[in-house]
């Protein structure tokens, strides 16, 4: 992450788009929590800035590491320290830490001495550095590391669950994944199972459902336990939209939320869902269907992103253009690499230089080193 081409290409292009032959499901990247604040990280001179949507440089180029913002702040690198900056590039926090983390529920994880800790929006330590490694505060708590245990704290520091854990995720829908040994479960806020662990797949609940994995093969179960889709499958992904990917024999197909398959396996491959349309492979070629199984664009292209604000990345041999859902080319296959379209812009390179085009192709901010 440190690395200057690595870094850039997981701020330009990771937060906006993953390859669909990258499987979009079950791949998590640090800046994958994006906010709408009208400014993009761009690379100058070796320093890192920030542009308005027209390609206005907003914060000039100073820094080493410049990750997305989140919350109204960034966390920012300058000679080897890490702080905050807001949108108009003023520090909240002169960098002093080890490392910063993103904001999450108005505090984010610094790193000092070696330990973790808190500060809040003001920059104030909130909760002394003192974990071996912190995640972010989700639904109130945060999952924390300490004497090779994981437990749970609230916003003033105080355990609310004792660390007795091997893993630990964040909390969602009120319930949070647990592991003892390779086992997995999960529990409420009070720290009760509400799954006992007993499962290898680690996961998080989503539309109130949690894929399980039993042995070599998956399934759904709900929030009371039961099984809503009994393992019977040897792949699937979660739900996106209301539809599930599977694979069956080989082909992949969807089904809906009561296990049923609304789309037969038919396809050497297939992706999540976005934007009512799912990208899926037949053959060595890649098009779009629709949630009946219907193909609205006809496989013809040798990858592919998924939908955003109304357009697609598609590649060709090894360039990389944009279409609508009718297929049709809006911004021609010309560029290296291309990401999703984010906040009316994408970015794009060229002879391994970056930079951001518009929804018409036009650079707002031309490729550069």
């Amino acid at each position: 992450m440190r690395y200057t081409f690595s870094l850039f290409f997981c701020m330009v292009f990771l937060p906006f788009s993953i390859s669909f032959n990258q499987k979009e499901v079950g791949v998590i990247y640090k800046q994958e929590k994006k906010e709408s604040v009208g400014l993009f990280p761009v690379l100058l001179g070796g320093k890192y800035g920030f542009i308005n949507k027209e390609g206005k440089l907003i914060i000039n180029p100073q820094f080493s590491n410049a990750p997305v913002f989140s919350e109204g702040f960034a966390a920012v690198e300058k000679s080897g320290k890490w702080g905050y900056i807001d949108r108009e590039g003023k520090y909240i926090v002169i960098p002093k830490y080890e490392f910063a983390e993103e904001f999450y529920e108005g505090f984010a994880a610094v790193r000092i001495s070696g330990k973790w800790g808190y500060i809040n929006i003001e920059g104030k330590i909130i909760i002394t550095p003192q974990f071996e490694t912190a995640s972010n505060f989700s639904e109130g708590l945060a999952a924390v590391y300490t004497n090779n245990k994981w437990g749970f704290i609230n916003k003033n520091g105080k355990y609310l669950i004792n660390p007795k854990f091997d893993d630990a995720g964040n909390f969602s829908e009120g319930l949070a994944m647990v592991a003892i040994g390779n086992k997995h479960g999960f529990i409420s806020r009070e720290g009760k199972y509400s799954i006992n662990p007993k499962f290898v797949y680690e996961g998080n609940f989503s539309d109130g459902l949690y894929m399980c994995k039993t042995g070599e093969i998956y399934g759904f179960i709900n929030r009371e336990r039961r099984p809503v889709i009994n393992p019977t499958l040897n792949n699937m992904w979660d739900f996106s939209e209301g539809l599930a990917m599977v694979l069956s024999d080989d082909k992949a197909g969807y089904i809906d939320k009561k296990g049923e398959f609304t789309i037969n396996p038919q396809f050497d491959n297939a992706s999540n869902f976005s934007d009512g349309l799912a990208a899926v492979t037949v053959g060595n070629d890649v098009g779009f269907i629709d949630r009946e199984g219907k193909f609205i664009i006809n496989p013809q292209f040798d990858d592919v992103r998924s939908f955003s604000e109304g357009l697609a990345a598609v590649c060709i041999g090894d360039k990389w253009g944009y279409i609508n859902k009718e297929g049709k080319y809006f911004i021609l296959p010309q560029f290296e690499h291309a990401g999703k379209f984010f906040d009316g812009l994408a970015a794009v390179s060229i002879d391994g230089k970056y930079g951001y085009i518009d929804k018409n192709g036009k650079y707002v901010w031309k490729p550069n080193n």
